[in-house]
Formats: C-alpha cells, structure tokens, sequence
C-alpha cells in the first residue's frame, strides 16, 4: 500500500545561540481520519556538536621605498614566495583573496606598498604546515596574523539537518517501544513538528566543554533539537480491548 504520509524537514539557519521553532511541513493530502481513529504523540531530543570546517587568515606584506616602483618590487617579491608556498602546500588559487594599497608619505616624502592575502584552509594540517614556515622563512616587513576558525554555511546546513533527523528517529524509536509495550501497532506519522532547534558555541557554556573535552582548539557549536511527532495507531490483529 502506498504510503501517502511523507515527512519532510526544512532547517533555516539562524544566528548562533539563538533558539528557533519551526514546523516542518505536513502533508498537503494527509488521508481521512475514520471516526474512533487514534493517535500518539511523542517527542524526541538528540543533541550533536560539529567542529567548524574552515579557517582563514591574512598575511600583509609592506615596504617603503624611496619610489613607488622599489616599494612595489620590493613587495611583489616576497609575494611571490608566499604564493609559491601556498601552492607547493595545495592551496587553491580561489582560495586567496589579495588586496592591494599604495600610499605616498608626505612628511617623509617616501612611498608605502602593501599587499594582504586573505587565504582559506579546509585542511587544518595543512594551515599549520603553512603557518609554521612562513613564521620561519619571512622577514620583519611581512605579518601573519592568527587564524580564524568558522563553520562553512554547507557545514551548518547539513548539520542542522543531522541533529533534526538524529531528534526525529529518536522520537520515532519511542513512539515504537510505546505501541510494543501497549500491544498496538505504529501507523504513519501525521504531524512532525521541530519545536526547539537551540545553538551554542564551543567555550560558552562550560557543561558543553567538560563533556566534549577535544585537545583541539578548535571551536565547536552544539545544537539540542526537540521534534514532536504525531502517529496514527491501530490494534494489532487478533487484540482484544
């Protein structure tokens, strides 16, 4: 028999450690209730972290020269060695943003060159094998600032939906063992409602760091999310009430 209930999550991001509801979407057909027909509500939890997936940082490379055109040398070489590092390390080319500005000192009447590389990592590894050599190789006219740590919007969007779906079969298993114990067989699910999807970052609150201790620093965000599910029973066969 075909079944015409069909549920279906739809998680919308919304800021970090701020609580959202949000009903899921009901089937447009949902079949005709018989008279005397009747129903189980549950509701399940599932709570889940996931560490964030990309990290950045800049490196600014500077020189004044006595001409625009030694300060520009001056930088485009040492930028030069710096790209050659990030690909020998497979960065990729749209994974670098660089900017450029050129100033004129007036009270020394010496010209400024400066060029900042916005680079972008998926691979923690590699970051550190990156960071660790230009901290060993560059000189005082090149600055590599600390990295930032971030989750990806594709990485909090699956998430979001793993810990919905991690909520929902918990309340599915429930709503079973409930029918078990009751003697009455499970029907299809009427109504899935997530009512609570709560975030909250790494360090934030110290329960969430004391149960996920990780010798990383990197950062985390944990999610809870209740769904409540509605279900049709039946008897089972051969039941007597």
């Amino acid at each position: 028999m075909e079944n015409r209930s069909r549920p279906f999550a739809t998680v919308v991001p919304t800021p970090e450690g701020v609580k959202k509801r949000k009903r899921l979407e009901v089937p447009p057909q949902s079949p005709q209730l018989p008279p005397g027909c009747r129903v189980l509500r549950v509701s399940g939890t599932a709570e889940l972290h996931e560490f964030a997936d990309r990290a950045s940082f800049g490196i600014l490379v500077s020189s004044e020269k006595k001409t625009m055109d030694e300060a520009i040398t001056s930088v485009s070489r040492r930028i030069d060695y710096i790209l050659q590092c990030l690909r020998q390390h497979g960065v990729k080319d749209k994974d670098i943003q660089k900017y450029d500005l050129a100033i004129r000192e007036e009270e020394t009447q010496q010209y400024s060159m400066q060029t900042e590389l916005n680079v972008t990592f998926s691979d923690f590894t590699k970051l550190d094998e990156v960071d660790r050599l230009l901290l060993d190789k560059v000189d005082d006219n090149v600055k590599v600032h600390s990295a930032r740590y971030y989750h990806s919007n594709e990485c909090l969007s699956l998430f979001r939906r793993r810990v919905c779906a991690a909520a929902t079969e918990n309340a599915t298993q429930k709503a079973r063992d409930m029918c078990q114990v009751m003697g009455q067989t499970l029907g299809p699910p009427l109504l899935v409602v997530e009512e609570e999807l709560e975030e909250k970052l790494h360090g934030v609150n110290d329960e969430f760091v004391h149960r996920y201790d990780n010798i990383t620093s990197i950062p985390a965000i944990l999610a809870v999310s209740r769904v409540s599910i509605t279900f049709l029973i039946r008897d089972r066969p051969g039941r007597q009430l």
